[in-house]
């Protein structure tokens, strides 16, 4: 699913589970009370977004906790619209153990409702122990920490064709602007500079979430993402001001503003890492490299790389990130194998399974980087990782729904229109703010 690749935590911690020694290296084994398969007999349904490769690997990770604990798995595909899905599933007595919800968003929702339990306390000290402060407090509605973050998104990644670089003679940039000279120079040896997927409107959130962070600051980022900011305000007019020289420009980007607004993410990544490249670069998360690597060949660090979204007009460089994050409903059959499930979620051992097998980001600082497959996804990480605190997680993804996660309306359609006029930033501003006031009173 491409909609949110957005996705803690980790240790040794008396872990109610039956793991053996090799999950941290010395000790014996750790039990539940119940022998070496101290959940054999039961069985956890979870469901989430997941699909294809992503859903094959998760797999990896389940089967991975049946060996340690005994306890069947059986994972649920959502599709897009998790939150309506478990929704009905709870509705008509049959909802899963535990969800890997996609969106703060979500999260809050679910907690208000009243469909979540909270995680246990062996889980609390591993997200204590071994992730950043942001992640638990993304995982937390009202001082209630009910979300363990176990896969990121890298999303301030602005992935490039090192061949179409070399022939235009730059180097990867330090600056918005510079990076924007540099798409001038790989526009003028022959290929477009950036190709965008305006098809899909999240990919323009996450192009106005980069700028908006590096150019107002974490602050006023926190503020726009509660609605406690309005978006006529300055700052946003700013942001989509400087996003606008970008959209403007036909010889910047692929097939100019009607060819952006026909590529979808997939084609995106095609443009430039396909048989016949169009573009020299593309934005969007770490996620650009699995489609790079899986649907055209591209040997990651070679033939695709990155280089993080540059500082705007002197800010910090931004680093915007998405997750999934396991929480348990209330309502699940089997809450006690849901709950263990969690906790080896929150493990390096779990983390490094998929890390392994790729496609996947873990904020977890307790995972050895040599877990991760290639040079690149270990200095994503790394850099993931070392941001700490500073990470802000995807603005829209904590938008009521109406607003930052639904095709054809809210943000996603006004920045699609942005992008095809990007004339008027001021009345833009305006727009947003009609729609999100709407959506923050729902």
């Amino acid at each position: 699913m491409m909609r949110r690749r957005s996705t803690l935590l980790t240790g040794c911690t008396a872990l109610v589970l039956a793991l053996g020694a090799t999950a941290c290296g010395g000790g014996g084994p750790v039990s539940a009370g119940g022998g070496d398969k101290a959940l054999s007999g039961q069985s956890v349904t979870v469901a989430g977004v997941w699909s294809g490769t992503e859903q094959e690997n998760f797999q990896k990770v389940l089967d991975a906790f049946t060996e340690k604990t005994g306890a069947k798995t059986s994972f649920v595909s959502t599709g897009d619209n998790v939150s309506t899905v478990v929704g009905s599933k709870i509705e008509g007595g049959n909802a899963p153990d535990v969800v890997m919800v996609p969106q703060v968003g979500v999260l809050q929702q679910f907690a208000a409702k009243g469909w979540l339990k909270p995680l246990s306390k062996t889980a609390q000290q591993s997200v204590d122990s071994n992730f950043a402060n942001v992640w638990k407090s993304y995982g937390s509605v009202d001082g209630t920490l009910y979300g363990l973050y176990f896969k990121a998104a890298h999303k301030s990644t602005v992935w490039y064709s090192p061949d179409a670089l070399a022939q235009a003679g730059v180097e990867p940039p330090k600056s918005y602007d510079e990076m924007l000279k540099a798409g001038q120079t790989v526009s003028d040896s022959g290929l477009a500079a950036f190709s965008v997927a305006g098809q899909d409107g999240w990919t323009l959130t996450d192009w106005f979430e980069n700028v908006y962070l590096s150019q107002a600051g974490p602050e006023k980022y926190d503020a726009l993402a509660a609605h406690e900011l309005k978006w006529t305000d300055a700052s946003v007019v700013e942001a989509l001001t400087t996003l606008g020289k970008l959209f403007k420009d036909k010889q910047l980007i692929q097939g100019g503003q009607k060819g952006a607004l026909n590529t979808d993410f997939p084609g995106s990544v095609e443009k430039v890492f396909g048989p016949k490249p169009e573009a020299g670069m593309v934005y969007e998360g770490d996620f650009v490299a699995g489609v790079a690597k899986d649907q055209f060949g591209r040997e990651i660090g070679k033939d695709a790389d990155f280089f993080p979204f540059p500082a705007v007009a002197g800010g910090e460089a931004p680093v915007v990130s998405g997750g999934d994050a396991a929480v348990v409903l209330k309502d699940g059959k089997n809450s006690k194998a849901g709950t263990a499930l969690l906790e080896y979620l929150a493990t390096p051992e779990a983390a490094a399974v998929w890390a392994e097998a790729g496609g996947f980001l873990s904020p977890n600082k307790k995972l050895d980087l040599a877990s991760y497959g290639d040079d690149v996804s270990r200095a994503t990480a790394k850099s993931l990782v070392d941001a700490g605190d500073s990470v802000r997680f995807d603005m829209s993804d904590q938008a009521p729904a109406a607003f930052g996660g639904t095709k054809g309306t809210g943000e996603w359609k006004i920045l699609q229109d942005f992008l095809r006029d990007p004339s008027d930033p001021k009345a833009t501003a305006a727009q947003l703010e009609a729609a999100a006031a709407k959506a923050y009173k729902g």
